[in-house]
């Protein structure tokens, strides 16, 4: 690797060649504050808070932006002096001065990066007295858009049309009318949005966030006539310690479950048990459209903002989707028709919540043929974040937790069904489960590598018995897009794909708590905790879904056979072509 040398702070260093003074100080662990810098995304020194002084070739000091200026050969870089300090308590006070300072009630205080700013340069107040923009909160979807908090990062601005190809919203209007919105001021529930929320994730102030639920929880568990019970979807507890000050990547399955049974729910259960239910209706679905002429490739349905995505850009390969709800869909049918029939409740009087990594998941529950019991399947969906502010709410030391279990019936969940929170676990689960069926014997390796890790697209191609099937994996509607086209020009000849709407699918959900950009740029987020649910795998004693006495029990007992007449009428679902 070539590199430069530069002195940062009186220190020299060696730092790569082609780097931002911004890379160059980070790598000799000097820490330059930055809010709209967001590494790979948005790259465009719009908030000037990362000013620093430079002097190359003996020429005088002076302020450049940090994220967009290359380093060279001898430059001298000044990250903290007085001047510079100045120019950046100056900006923030800029930024101050059209933003709405209600911090108490924010959604994003102490997790805010502009908030955290004001700490660190002493800024209470603006000194720049003068007009101020006032806008009305946008409510109309799972996300809400509160421009009076807007900073005009931009950082939502690319992450919808760079990371995700989508591009419903951008800056409209110019100079101190600039507000970011969607096109003609068109609402976001009225344009192609699919909700899945990573714009949310990139906002680094309070512009963004899902509507809360959390509201509707709290009184159906004081509602006595209704038997409030709650599913926790595998991505769920390898971020809610993030909630509460736990490194990423921790596990707190046990902690999760104790906090949701002192919040009083009636049941506490395992999504991993409809993970495994979904591989079980899907792979037979794969093979039944394999071996009958069915319409290829087929792709997975797990995902819902993948769905949407789906209804309004690839209208075409509709047909292609699997017909199979979503797990949290799933298990809601379940509770409500099986469940129900068991403990002889009434459908209507079971409220059915689901805590999930995804925000596109409020959409879904809305959704039209979700009511398999002639109510909706879910009542309520809730992100990671809002159960972490319910249970803080409800004044549970979550730390002091000792640990619990899931409640049975659906205790039991397999490690494949675990994994389906990481990109390319769906497609794993499935194999899993294909593989044996169609060999008549168990496999010896469980793990199919070549469909694990972060990269946007994956491939493979695995022979089982006399059966070869090529399969692709994509997370990130960008790259589902890419990945579709290649399949739509004949670029690509698969059977199977599985896509998930966000990068590196659950554990990146727009949904999951927010890290702030100084983190994002030194830790792949999406890695760190998918090794949670990898790591379950490994130390699991049920790794396939077929071998899960649950799944095998509500066979026996209620839907016979997989795919059955009875098992589509609960368990699958349709979809809607719709406009751009």
């Amino acid at each position: 690797m070539e590199t430069v040398n530069v002195i940062i702070n009186g220190t020299s260093y060696a730092v790569p060649k082609g780097s931002t003074v911004l890379e160059a100080a980070r790598a000799a662990h000097i820490d330059i504050p930055t809010l709209c810098y967001l590494k790979d995304i948005n790259e465009i020194g719009a908030c000037r808070l990362c000013l620093v002084e430079v002097s190359e070739g003996g020429r005088p000091f002076r302020m450049v932006t940090a994220c967009v200026f290359p380093v060279s050969e001898g430059m001298v870089i000044k990250t903290n002096s007085p001047k510079i300090a100045a120019s950046r308590k100056m900006n923030l006070e800029l930024l101050l001065s059209n933003h709405d300072k209600k911090c108490l009630t924010c959604v994003r205080s102490t997790n805010c990066e502009l908030q955290q700013l004001c700490r660190d340069y002493g800024v209470e107040e603006s000194s720049f007295n003068g007009a101020m923009n006032h806008y009305e909160i946008e409510t109309g979807s799972p996300i809400i858009r509160d421009n009076n908090k807007c900073v005009l990062c931009r950082r939502c601005v690319a992450t919808c049309a760079k990371v995700q190809q989508i591009g419903v919203i951008g800056a409209n209007d110019r100079g101190f009318d600039t507000h970011i919105a969607c096109a003609f001021e068109a609402k976001l529930g009225d344009t192609s949005c699919i909700n899945c929320g990573q714009c949310i994730v990139a906002c680094p102030v309070g512009a963004l966030y899902e509507r809360d639920d959390t509201d509707e929880v709290f009184e159906a568990l004081a509602d006595e006539s209704k038997h409030v019970v709650i599913c926790t979807a595998p991505s769920v507890r390898a971020q809610i310690g993030e909630c509460f000050g736990y490194e990423p990547g921790t596990d707190c399955e046990g902690k999760m479950v104790a906090a949701l049974k002192a919040l009083g729910f009636d049941g506490v259960y395992d999504m991993n048990l409809t993970a495994d239910l979904t591989i079980v209706e899907e792979a037979n679905e794969l093979l039944g459209r394999v071996k009958n002429g069915g319409v290829l490739p087929m792709i997975t349905s797990c995902s819902p903002g993948w769905i949407k995505y789906c209804e309004h850009y690839f209208p075409d390969m509709i047909d292609n989707l699997s017909s199979c709800k979503s797990p949290q869909q799933m298990f809601g049918a379940i509770v409500k028709t099986y469940y129900a029939q068991k403990m002889g409740w009434k459908p209507e009087d079971i409220y059915m919540v689901s805590a999930i990594p995804c925000t596109a998941k409020k959409f879904e529950v809305g959704r039209p043929d979700q009511s398999a019991a002639g109510v909706p399947d879910v009542d309520v969906a809730i992100t990671t974040r809002e159960l972490g502010r319910m249970i803080k709410k409800a004044g549970i030391n979550f730390r002091a937790l000792e640990d619990a279990a899931f409640d049975d019936p659906f205790a039991i969940g397999s490690s494949a069904g675990a994994i389906f929170g990481a990109t390319g676990g769906v497609m794993e689960a499935a194999l899993r489960y294909a593989a044996e069926v169609i060999s008549g014997k168990k496999l010896e390796k469980l793990e199919f590598n070549e469909v694990r890790g972060v990269e946007g697209i994956k491939t493979a191609s695995y022979k089982v018995g006399d059966l070869t099937i090529n399969v692709a994996v994509a997370s990130g509607t960008g790259n589902a897009k890419k990945l579709l086209n290649m399949v739509k020009a004949g670029e690509l000849d698969v059977q199977f794909i599985e896509i998930m709407a966000c990068p590196g699918g659950c554990v990146n959900g727009g949904g999951q708590p927010i890290q702030p950009a100084s983190v994002r740029m030194n830790m792949d987020l999406r890695a760190v905790r998918a090794s949670v649910l990898y790591n379950d795998d490994v130390n699991a004693d049920v790794r396939t879904s077929q071998d899960n006495l649950a799944v095998q029990k509500i066979y026996d007992e209620f839907l016979g056979e997989p795919n059955s007449h009875k098992a589509h009428e609960i368990l699958h679902t349709t979809y809607v072509k719709r406009g751009l």
